[in-house]
Parts: C-alpha cells; structure tokens; sequence
C-alpha cells in the first residue's frame, strides 16, 4: 500500500520568526496521529504570512513531494496580512468551497466571529489543500468536521487509500456494488 504524505503548513509570521511556539502546527499532527492509521508521513513548514512563499510551498509539496493532502493554519482572517485563501486558490485548479462552509458552520457553534473566517479548500492536480484557522482549539473542531470527507476526496483524486481510527473519526465511502 501507498504511503501517504501529508503536508502541513504553519502561517504565521510570529511563529516562523520564532516569536512564538508553533502550537498549531503541532495540533494538526497531533490530530492526524489519532486520526489515520494508515501509513503516512508528513512534510511540515512554518511560513510567514507572505502569499508568493506560500504559494510556492504549495506547488512543491504537491508538484514535487507527492503529497496527497496539504493542510494550512493560519492566514484566513480578514486582517491585511491574511492572505492563505488567495494563495490556495492561486495554486488550485478547482474549489472545494463545501470545506470553508462546513468549517465556518461547525466553528459558529463556538464563536460568533466565524464569520470572518475564510478557511478554503481546493485540488491542485491530485492534492487536496484545506485552510484551517490558526487556533489549536479551532483546528481540532475543523478538523473533526471536514476530515470523514477527505479520504474519499483523495480516494477520487486516485491518492493513497488512507484508513482512519473509527473511535476518533467515521471516514465515509460510498458502498462498492
């Protein structure tokens, strides 16, 4: 079986100056751990909130190291430096805007102020990029949210077949006839 390879992407220019931990990025593994039980690997970047770099980024981490799902935090506020959403949309051939709706929907339940959130998703060739907020707390319920969604959306991107742990996320795939 295909090993997966799953890029995560810290945006946050206090983080990649080392202002701060990286404490969302860190969230996002912890949560793929208790999520996949597949074989995966991750390519993992902190980057500040800059689009062309994470534009870049982007291209070589589903161009050049294959992977079949790229994660991002950060950058999908409504302050000027946020700049993710563009980013991913620069870099995809199609939307996915099902994922930011489902985020924002899950996210409301808990804070009013998701509604300024602009999370994303797209495909770019055969990798899925979702933009999840920057908050470990946010990530976990986004995550949660969208992530019965995703195998099957690299199923159809012909990816890796990704098995997930049953008591932590209910994976969907349509019954085979």
């Amino acid at each position: 079986m295909q090993k997966a390879r799953i890029g995560i992407i810290n945006v946050s220019d206090r983080a990649s100056q080392g202002i701060y931990e990286d404490t969302p990025g860190k969230a996002i593994v912890a949560t793929l751990e208790e999520f996949v039980t597949s074989d995966w690997e991750s390519e993992y970047i902190v980057l500040p909130d800059e689009q062309d770099q994470l534009e870049k980024a982007m291209i070589e981490m589903a161009d050049k190291k294959s992977c079949c799902l790229i994660i991002t935090c950060g950058g999908t506020g409504p302050a000027k430096r946020d700049v993710t959403p563009e980013a991913t949309e620069a870099v995809c051939d199609k939307m996915m805007p099902g994922f930011g709706e489902l985020m924002r929907q899950e996210s409301l339940k808990y804070v009013p102020t998701a509604i300024l959130s602009r999370q994303t998703a797209g495909i770019r060739n055969q990798t899925l990029i979702v933009n999840l907020p920057g908050k470990p707390k946010a990530i976990r319920e986004c995550l949660d949210a969208v992530f019965p969604a995703i195998p099957y959306c690299i199923d159809l991107l012909e990816g890796p077949y990704i098995e997930c742990n049953e008591q932590f996320v209910k994976v969907f795939r349509p019954k085979q006839h």
